[in-house]
């Protein structure tokens, strides 16, 4: 091979060298994110059609931007908690402390409420009614100093750092301008996409399952009111507050816990200002009960044990106390061992194992 022959070999290959080098990258095109509005499919089985709001209509993008934030751990001061932290799936979206601990190790004031079938609810939230709405609702506990103790503008800071939340808010609301006000409206549309209705007692009425011997003693004594001339008629009189699809009556109430002058949380009073709401109580759903312990707005019942002897024979008076279960409180319930035994077995029946596994409702991350 001569010189020319070689020369033409070592210029044809600096130049292949060169060419591929100096080649541009080609780097994929980025996705367009788009607004989607296609709506959520909301089912609920059995239950009444809920009044959802008009001003937030449920879609798909909006409920999973609500699930992302309800899960996102940026929303509180040092990244530790979310709202599931306190509202767990496993545990029909409560907490099984009595007080939750906030990011600061500090325990709240109230047990932690449960997060499902908010579709139903007409009588406000928290405990003692103090968010008008569920979208009011959402926001309270970033702010709380005992809970997530977090701003809400450094909140819109770190979301807005994250590709993921500005293109998730562009699929919701058609631009990626993250505010306070498209956060609440996107988690108050996760938290009405929980929904618990495939209990057995649900297939029960639906004539898919068969209740126990004890499990229908227990359902009879449920809906049945107490009696007080007829000791051996009376029943447990639970439907009274906690009755309807939901097992619950919308109201808040004062059950006795604790009698006058020995009140630690004065309850709905400290919104309303009206003496009369003294130690009053929302009167939350018995759906799930056997997976929400502990109970009552303190927390201070840890079994269902407790709780049905309460009712039994713990009624405190005082002038605030729901006047059918003042009548309660001079005789009992005249409850046996069996009657609450069957009674509680009965409340088992309300757990709706699907809601707690249902993929919908989980971790997305």
């Amino acid at each position: 091979m001569n010189k020319y022959n070689l020369l033409a070999i070592f210029t044809l290959l600096v130049c292949i060298t060169f060419s591929c080098s100096d080649d541009p990258v080609m780097e994929p095109p980025e996705e367009e994110i788009l607004q989607d509005t296609t709506a959520y499919n909301l089912t609920y089985g059995a239950l009444p059609s809920p009044d959802l709001p008009a001003d937030n209509t449920l879609t798909e993008q909006g409920v999973q931007l609500g699930r992302m934030l309800f899960y996102e751990k940026l929303l509180s001061k040092d990244g530790s908690q979310s709202c599931a932290s306190c509202h767990r799936q496993e545990h029909a979206f409560t907490d099984t402390t009595r007080f939750s601990l906030g990011v600061e190790g500090l325990p709240g004031k109230r047990q932690a409420m449960s997060v499902f079938n908010m579709a139903w609810n007409n009588n406000e939230f928290f405990w003692d009614g103090r968010a008008h709405l569920l979208r009011d609702q959402a926001i309270l506990p970033i702010q709380d100093e005992l809970e997530m103790d977090e701003t809400l503008e450094n909140v819109l800071g770190k979301l807005a750092e994250e590709k993921v939340y500005r293109d998730q808010f562009t699929r919701v609301y058609g631009d990626d301008d993250i505010t306070v006000e498209k956060m609440a409206l996107a988690m108050e549309q996760f938290m009405l996409s929980i929904v618990s209705y495939n209990s057995k007692y649900d297939k029960w009425k639906a004539g898919e399952a068969e209740l126990t011997e004890s499990e229908e003693r227990g359902r009879v004594l449920y809906e049945t009111e107490y009696n007080p001339f007829f000791p051996e008629f009376s029943g447990a009189d639970c439907a009274h507050c906690h009755g309807g699809a939901n097992f619950e009556n919308d109201l808040y109430m004062n059950n006795g816990l604790d009698p006058e002058g020995s009140f630690n949380d004065i309850g709905r009073e400290a919104v309303t200002n009206n003496p009369m709401d003294k130690a009053r109580f929302k009167v939350p759903s018995l759906r799930n009960i056997e997976l929400t312990a502990p109970y009552m707005h303190d927390g201070r019942f840890s079994t269902l044990e407790e709780v049905v002897d309460h009712y039994n024979e713990g009624i405190h008076p005082s002038p605030s106390l729901d006047q059918a279960l003042l009548a309660t409180s001079e005789t009992g319930l005249f409850l046996t061992d069996q009657n609450k035994l069957d009674l509680i077995n009965f409340m088992k029946t309300l757990t709706d194992e699907s809601m707690i596994s249902d993929e919908r409702y989980s971790d997305p991350f």
